[in-house]
């Protein structure tokens, strides 16, 4: 049975271990009445992110659309990246989420597709964000 998918996420990763996990689970309790695909791209990382990968990959096989690279390609093409990652993703929309950032919210999506398909002239939509630090160099702050 082939998947209408709705919602394409991209997540770019380079050396996220530490937080990918959060980041990963994130996507996965999204509740939505729409199909979506996780396209995960990992820029040959030097640490243990596509091994994560591949472990949610074997956990969520429907889901999960994981991109290997061998060799590092941002350090080559720069933002040129992304054509790699868009020729990969399906969904009439997009959302962005790296491999160091993570959801809370698991209405998330449905919140925002619920928005674009009511409102057909408005092309994209964002929300607040808390801009956290790990070892609290800086206070948390809210970008609106």
């Amino acid at each position: 049975m082939e998947q209408n998918i709705l919602l394409s996420i991209q997540c770019l990763v380079y050396n996220h271990e530490p937080y990918l996990r959060q980041c990963l689970d994130g996507f996965i309790m999204q509740k939505t009445n729409f199909d979506y695909e996780v396209v995960v791209h990992d820029d040959a990382s030097t640490d243990n992110s596509a091994s994560i990968i591949s472990e949610y990959t074997r956990r969520y096989p429907k889901l999960i659309k994981p991109i290997y690279e061998s060799e590092n390609l941002y350090s080559r093409v720069g933002n040129k990246i992304s054509f790699i990652i868009n020729e990969k993703c399906s969904g009439k929309y997009i959302a962005l989420c790296e491999g160091d950032d993570y959801w809370t919210d698991p209405l998330k999506l449905q919140k925002q597709i619920n928005f674009l398909e009511a409102n057909l002239e408005y092309s994209m939509c964002f929300h607040n964000t808390i801009e956290h630090y790990e070892f609290d160099e800086k206070a948390d702050r809210i970008f609106f």
